[in-house]
Order: C-alpha cells, then structure tokens, then sequence
C-alpha cells in the first residue's frame, strides 16, 4: 500500500517472504525438546540442539524470522540494553556480567554469520549512542566512565572525531558489531535450521502449553507435541501463552523509515564518513543507519504499546510523519531526499529492559533477548539456552541474565501515557537545544 508516495510494507523493507513455507503439524509426536517461536532466540536454540543430537521440534506461527528478527534497523551492537547509569549504581557487578553478555552476543553472532556462510551484506562498522544535545553530551560521558569500569570496548568521542553527521556532537564509539540486513541473517539462520536434524513446523500457532507427569504436551490447531521439555521463545507474543510469567515481556509496536538513494557526494557532505550505526540518548531512541545502497535507514523514537491480539499494523502516517521530522532535523542537508518505505514491528521489552531467560514452571523454560538489542543477543541467548539444556553447566553469559524465579515487576512502559510522556520530554528537550526534531 501506497499513502503520500510512501511504500508501507505488510512484512519487512529487508527482504521478501519465503517462496515456500513449511507446512503446519497435523497428528501427533513426541521429541527431546519442542522449540516454541521461530525468531533468532528459537530458532539458534532448535539448531544447536540439532547439532547436539537433540530430537527437537519447532513450531512457529507464520514463519521463521517473521517478526522483529526480519524487520529490525540491523545494527549488531555491542552495547546493554536497559540503562548503565542505573545499574551501574544499583548492581555494579551485574554491570560487568551484563557488559561481558552484551560483547561476547556480538562475538558469537559474527561467528554464526562465517560458520553458516551467511551473506547478509554485514560490514563491521561498530556502532555510536550519539549526543544530539550538550545535556546528552553530559549522559554520553558519563556512561562511557561507567562502561569502560565494568570492561566495555568502548570511548567517547567528539562528533568529528568520530565521523559522524554534523548534528551530532559527540557519542559513544563502540568499536564491536556493525550492520547488516537482518532480513537476510533472519533467511540464513532458517535455511541452515531447515537443512538440520530439527523438524520444523510454520503456519503452527501453539494454543497451551501443560506440563504433566511425563512431560509437557504442546497444543496446536492440528495436533499436539509431547515433549521432555520446552522452551519458550516467543518474545513479544510471550503473553498469549498462560503458562509464561506473568508480565515476562511488553510487547512494543517500533516503525522503520527509509529513503530513498542518496547521490554519494550529498553522503560525503553530512559529515557521517564512519559509516557507524547511532542511537540518539533520548528517553526513546533514534535510530539511524546507512545501506550499501546508500540510503538511510531510521526509525524508533516513540513507541506504541500493543493491546488484545498482537496483529501487523496499517498504515500511520502521523508516525511516519514525526520520525520525518527527526531524520530532517538530522540531516538539514538532505531535505529534498525523498522517503521510500516503511515498516514496523512487535519487538519484546521487559521490566528490566535487560535480557532474561529461566524456566517457568518445571521442564518450561523461556528466553528473551529483545530490548531493542535482540540482533545480538538473542541468537546467543538461544544457544546458551540450549547448551543447558543439551547439559552444559550454566555458562557464566547465561548466569549472568538467569532469573532464579520468574517474577517481574510492573514496567511503567507498559503504560501508552509514560511513554507518551517520554516522548514529549523527547521534543521539548530537542526545541530548548535549538534541534526542532
């Protein structure tokens, strides 16, 4: 569908549905481990399990790499999600396990992309929280200090130094991860699932999920799956299963931009000659990324929470409006470029805005690697996941984001009128700097 010369796209700017998707479970059968959600978190978790020898089955409702995992900014970064200013004062030393996750994610993701020879246009880059404003400036510096103690690779920098656009004036250089097309990671990391052991199902929505005596019975529309065990990966749609805890994930509604292609001299004259990946440090980020079709890619800066059965948004033009009017506040020198299309998609954020896994109830576990840092993280939490599983002990990575007990606190981004209100704080904050964003 086409809305004021604006392309907006049902799936994913990055890439096509499959040509064929695998059929849906009709009958019955049993497995070591039944692998519920086919995003990077199930299906890392169903393919190492495969590579260990595990009968393991994975059920996915459309099919794999359907949700944020297609739809995503594709920016590898190394960074934690959630903010180390807090944690750093409240849990230094979970800081430095968090950090030590967060790199070691990138790290193993960038060795998934050689082991499985995907070609998902990934160019190491590294990636820069940026500073649009001297009060962001000050927040930058002070997490750079808090990061650096806990061991992050990672420096501030002025804006020139580190070759980013001229309207940001400095940032957080970290040098681990790129970009990529995460669509493309999303088709690689199926592929290689769908030529494993694992038995996958697509267009098999799980309805329960009930452990009993003998194990755990997987529900679907035609059929059912007994299982040993099984986990969950389900992120933002986690909540439509009684048996994950309560309030585990949020589900957030986060659109993408993109341009149209931009002549490579009007590139060169914004000043972005590092070619890294920014995140703004807003209360609710910007992103922004360039694609070696040389166009931009932006998006994110509010966030829509979802209500009653979680479904692809239609078009919203007042959306796309405001993120056009951050990406024309960025870049003053590219006004006359045209917007192309645009996406969006349901990603997971939970109460510590940090990543989590554990097991719900006995032989249920659950695996969440989301908060907006799900590129990286994810596909590690998923095979850490299935490492223990396969019996490993706990990896320290995977200790470091275990909870012992699956409770989670109310998250007041939960609440459309908090976030509306981070949002206004956003803009207000932009107009006292002079940045009418």
């Amino acid at each position: 569908m086409t809305v004021g010369g604006i392309t907006y796209s049902s799936f994913s700017g990055w890439i096509d549905p499959p040509a064929e998707v695998v059929p849906a479970l009709e009958g019955e059968l049993t497995c070591d481990v039944a692998v519920v959600g086919g995003g990077y978190a199930g299906m890392a978790a169903a393919l190492r399990l495969a590579e260990r020898g595990a009968d393991v089955v994975l059920l996915e409702a459309e099919f794999c790499g359907f949700g944020a995992s297609s739809r995503n900014a594709g920016q590898l970064s190394a960074s934690p999600a959630g903010d180390p200013q807090l944690l750093g004062a409240l849990h230094p030393h979970r800081l430095r396990d968090i950090v030590r996750f967060a790199q070691g994610s990138v790290r193993f993701t960038e060795e998934l992309l050689d082991r499985l020879e995907i070609d998902c246009e990934y160019e190491p880059t590294g990636n820069v929280g940026a500073a649009v404003s001297r009060g962001q400036l000050q927040k930058v510096r002070r997490i750079a200090q808090i990061l650096q103690k806990a061991g992050a690779d990672a420096e501030f920098g002025d804006g020139r130094e580190l070759g980013l656009p001229e309207a940001f004036l400095g940032g957080l250089f970290e040098p681990l991860g790129g970009l990529m097309n995460p669509g493309k990671f999303a088709r690689g990391v199926r592929e290689a699932l769908l030529g494993s052991g694992a038995r996958v199902f697509e267009r098999t929505p799980v309805r329960a999920v009930e452990p009993t005596s003998a194990g755990v019975v997987v529900s679907v529309p035609g059929g059912r799956v007994r299982a040993e065990r099984v986990v969950l990966a389900t992120n933002a749609y986690s909540r439509d299963l009684a048996i994950a805890p309560k309030r585990l994930a949020t589900p957030i509604w986060v659109r993408m931009v993109e341009t149209e292609p931009i002549e490579p001299e009007r590139l060169e004259a914004t000043g972005w000659t590092s070619r890294a990946g920014i995140a703004t440090k807003h209360n609710i980020m910007e992103s922004y990324r360039l694609t070696p079709r040389n166009t931009i890619v932006f998006g994110v800066r509010r966030l829509q929470v979802g209500r009653g059965a979680l479904e692809t948004r239609g078009p919203d033009p007042a959306a796309v409006a405001d993120l056009a009017r951050g990406f024309r506040s960025r870049f003053p020198s590219l006004r006359g470029v045209a917007l192309d299309r645009t996406w969006g998609g349901w990603i997971a954020m939970t109460s510590p805005w940090l990543p989590v896994a554990g097991e719900a109830t006995g032989n249920v576990f659950y695996a969440i690697g989301c908060n907006g840092h799900g590129l990286a993280q994810a596909p590690y939490l998923g095979t850490l996941l299935a490492d223990r599983l396969a019996g490993d002990e706990l990896h320290d990575d995977l200790s470091a984001v275990w909870r012992a007990q699956p409770r989670f606190a109310p998250t007041p981004i939960s609440n459309p009128l908090a976030l509306r209100a981070m949002w206004m704080i956003d803009r207000m904050s932009d107009r006292l700097h002079g940045r009418k964003g």
